[in-house]
């Protein structure tokens, strides 16, 4: 087969019956923004009429100032240490002088074009969405697969639903820091990392199960994840249209930009699926 022709076939098969699904959040001014970081902002710096060119012709722009956590995003494995050292054992210190890190710096985030597997945690359990500060166990986990006929392997990414995106749209309801928030528990983050895979997500702002009033004071699934197991976290993810969909398993496409010596990346993932 020709470079041209098995480039062909791969378009077809990509392309031929299959649409995209919205696997991330839109970013808007006043979003959901862990207090950790700073928030999304975006306006106009310059106005349709504000410049006009001699032909009639007028542009329109914007700035746009953003943390690399900030609405669906990619963790980079220099996001997290634990000791002193990030994943591999790497002295964290030294790898972030400069100002930005050397070592493990989300340009080093691969692009992700993969088997996507959806854990419909409340759906195992019957419910519309967890509960405030719920945990997501490694048997949860076990049973949304087996549900769903398809368990995460090593390569694929992992997308835990816990239903808390309808939340989304009323920020201090999301962040949850009175009441807490669902997520993955430690032994839970273990099942994750024997599967090997390449990143797990979830529809929250950090992933892990957070007890009502403990904010983010410790993240013990971060450390397991990125620093001992170089899993990357995709955080604030969408999930409900794909989950009334009933997908289980898809095509997964993520592609993060490539900030040199950045701790994380902006997102947008989809889901490929047949029509």
């Amino acid at each position: 087969m020709t470079t041209a022709t098995g480039t062909r076939a791969l378009i077809d098969a990509v392309t031929a019956g299959t649409r995209t699904v919205e696997l991330g959040q839109p970013l808007f001014t006043g979003m959901p923004c862990s207090p950790n970081h700073p928030g999304f902002r975006m306006t106009l710096i310059r106005r349709h009429g504000d410049m006009v060119r001699p032909d009639g012709g007028s542009a329109s722009n914007e700035i746009v100032v953003t943390g690399g956590h900030v609405g669906t995003h990619v963790d980079a494995l220099s996001h997290v240490s634990q000791d002193g050292c990030l994943h591999g054992g790497i002295d964290a210190e030294a790898a972030q002088k400069g100002g930005r890190h050397t070592e493990h710096g989300a340009e080093h985030i691969p692009a992700m074009i993969t088997r996507g597997v959806l854990l419909d945690i409340p759906a195992v359990r019957g419910v519309d969405a967890l509960g405030p500060g719920e945990g997501v166990t490694a048997d949860d986990l076990a049973a949304a697969a087996d549900r769903a006929g398809a368990e995460p392997g090593p390569g694929d990414v992992a997308l835990v639903r816990t239903g808390w995106a309808r939340r989304f749209d009323d920020a201090a309801s999301y962040l949850g820091h009175d009441t807490g928030v669902p997520g993955v528990t430690e032994d839970g983050a273990r099942w994750l990392a024997e599967r090997r895979v390449v990143a797990a997500g979830a529809d929250t702002t950090a992933f892990e199960q957070i007890p009502a009033g403990d904010g983010h004071r410790v993240l013990p699934v971060h450390r397991i994840l990125l620093v001992e197991h170089g899993i990357h976290i995709v955080e604030h993810l969408a999930l409900e249209e794909a989950a009334a969909q009933g997908l289980t398993e898809f095509l997964f496409v993520l592609t993060p930009l490539r900030i040199v010596g950045g701790t994380g990346s902006p997102v947008r993932p989809v889901a490929v699926v047949a029509a």
